[in-house]
């Protein structure tokens, strides 16, 4: 087990709750012995902290452990700035969902002191990168943690686009737009438009047509290392948007290209020893207990 001696702490700014948190994180971890490093965005809400303050960049290159005080949308940023690191990041759930940040505010003393005793889960889950190119040229791109998004951007019309994997052509579509989702992002955007649930140990990418203009368009499932590539029509009239994790957007044009494939660098992502992926999907899923509970 990793000994975790510098810890960083990221959160989501404009909550009370998060910043309540934050110092009650703080004042316990500084109670082990352990050096607290904030972000500057945090440190910001916490006058007088006396902490050490750095970039999320350093924070990957100086920090054993960071520890993430949000929901899963902080847990999804702070994934794509951190996994080139390979820093361990942890999660207190202030959000709604907590897939992802899953220890509760009031077991912090108990799970936190857990972790720091080397009694904790690691898993690694892999993260998408998407390129846009434009005439053969990049002109964007972006990591995904949970799912990269193609659709028409401000106005609800159909996309035409072609869909490539591995270089083989396997359909030209007319749809909202598609989805293409890791496991981890299998619970969230994709189980909205119909995808299939993964566990996150799968090593497998799941393509969702949104509303595609055909009843034979199911979600296909593939390999992991498969490169998919969009092919964007030239004869649409609107200009889609590429989106990863729902939090950073990249315009497109007609003719405009989409690759997406894994990132070689991976999340290293912990959990409590209590943690239990299907008992999570039951309590924010609503899936039935067992019967007669």
């Amino acid at each position: 087990m990793e000994q975790f001696k510098h810890v960083g702490v990221i959160g989501r700014l404009g909550s009370a709750e998060v910043v309540e948190t934050l110092k009650r994180l703080k004042k316990f971890l500084l109670s082990e012995g352990v050096h607290v490093i904030l972000d500057k965005p945090l440190a910001d809400v916490l006058p007088g902290h006396g902490l050490q303050v750095c970039s999320h960049n350093m924070m990957g290159e100086i920090c054993d452990l960071v520890v993430v005080i949000g929901g899963d949308g902080s847990m999804l940023a702070a994934a794509r700035a951190l996994a080139r690191y390979r820093v361990p990041v942890l999660g207190i759930n202030r959000g709604r969902l907590g897939f992802l940040t899953d220890i509760h505010p009031d077991e912090i003393e108990q799970r936190v002191g857990e972790v720091l005793a080397g009694k904790y889960i690691m898993e690694s889950r892999f993260l998408l990168q998407a390129v846009v190119k434009r005439q053969g040229q990049p002109i964007g791109q972006s990591d995904a943690l949970n799912d990269v998004v193609l659709h028409p951007g401000k106005v609800a019309r159909m996309i035409e686009f072609e869909v490539y994997i591995e270089g083989q052509f396997v359909y030209s579509q007319r749809a909202d737009g598609l989805i293409i989702s890791t496991p981890t992002g299998s619970t969230g955007y994709s189980l909205s438009g119909g995808g299939p649930i993964m566990h996150p140990k799968l090593d497998a990418i799941v393509v969702v047509p949104m509303f595609p203009h055909t009843l034979t368009s199911r979600p296909l499932v593939v390999d992991g290392n498969t490169e998919i590539k969009i092919a964007i029509s030239g004869h649409n009239t609107t200009y889609p948007q590429v989106i990863c994790d729902g939090q950073v957007h990249i315009p497109t044009s007609p003719s405009d290209t989409i690759t997406v494939a894994k990132k070689p660098q991976r999340l290293k992502l912990i959990h409590p020893l209590n943690h239990n992926y299907y008992e999570v999907c039951r309590r924010k899923l609503g899936w039935g207990n067992r019967l007669g509970e």
